[in-house]
């Protein structure tokens, strides 16, 4: 596998960000098979590849991965900072396409995240359903208006966080509305990204993620549900992104 870790100027953002990128290193060129992985809170695009073995992982499967950075900004257009949103579902995407022979078919193209990472990747995948073949969260914000709520209960820097990244806003019924878009992918008539949900039992997050279990039964998806014991950790996410990569429809 090839490693790239690199530095390009967003225009969203008018600043430079950073990528890494882990691609097959064969000498025919082909249009690889893609996961989009992304980072949780406080981490960047490098914390993937130093906390987990998930280049060894993508190395078996031929599968390109790729890891951009996003700050604290929960994959919003914040309103108290900058437009993360837009910078990840359009330049992230156009930028890694271009540099890089990545597939651009929607059958060899999937998104998965842990924790702040795992609301990104579910909020990505169901607003854009036509652009994913899978989706996966590990140990995720699987229901941000439940969240939001409590952390703005709460004192410390979760809530002057959120405060930046919503405001006093909302978001129920928004493209931030996890739950919400869950029953909305019902209407889409296009061929449906298939989900996998895993969190342990001792995470601080298994509740709001047994709420979109919930609501998932009352949603004709194809969803993979898996929730062993385990906490928020690395170990734990080491562990299951493996598994993920093992679920994915690759076609090579």
């Amino acid at each position: 596998m090839a490693l790239w870790q690199g530095e390009f100027i967003s225009k969203t953002l008018s600043r430079t960000m950073t990528m890494s990128v882990i691609l097959p290193q064969e000498i025919r060129q082909k249009n690889y098979p893609t996961l989009y992985l992304l980072h949780g809170f406080s981490d960047n695009a490098s914390t993937w590849m130093r906390s987990t073995s998930i280049e060894r992982y993508a190395l078996d499967k031929g599968l390109a991965v790729v890891m951009p950075s996003v700050d604290n900004s929960y994959y919003c257009d914040m309103v108290y900072g900058g437009d993360f949103w837009t910078y990840l579902t359009e330049e992230v995407l156009a930028i890694s396409r271009s540099v890089f022979p990545l597939s651009e078919k929607q059958q060899n193209t999937f998104v998965a995240g842990n924790s702040m990472g795992g609301f990104g990747a579910l909020k990505w995948g169901l607003n854009h359903p036509e652009k994913f073949a899978a989706i996966a969260s590990l140990s995720g914000v699987t229901d941000m208006v439940t969240h939001l709520d409590t952390i703005r209960n709460e004192t410390g820097i979760k809530k002057d966080n959120l405060f930046q990244v919503f405001g006093d806003n909302t978001i129920e019924g928004t493209k931030n509305d996890i739950i919400a878009l869950l029953h909305q992918l019902n209407q889409y008539n296009g061929s449906k990204p298939k989900i996998y949900q895993t969190c342990g039992t001792e995470d601080f997050l298994y509740p709001i993620n047994q709420n979109f279990y919930q609501a998932s039964l009352q949603a004709p998806i194809d969803l993979t549900s898996d929730f062993p014991k385990g906490d928020h950790s690395w170990e734990f996410w080491d562990e299951k992104i493996k598994d993920i990569i093992d679920w994915l429809p690759i076609n090579r």
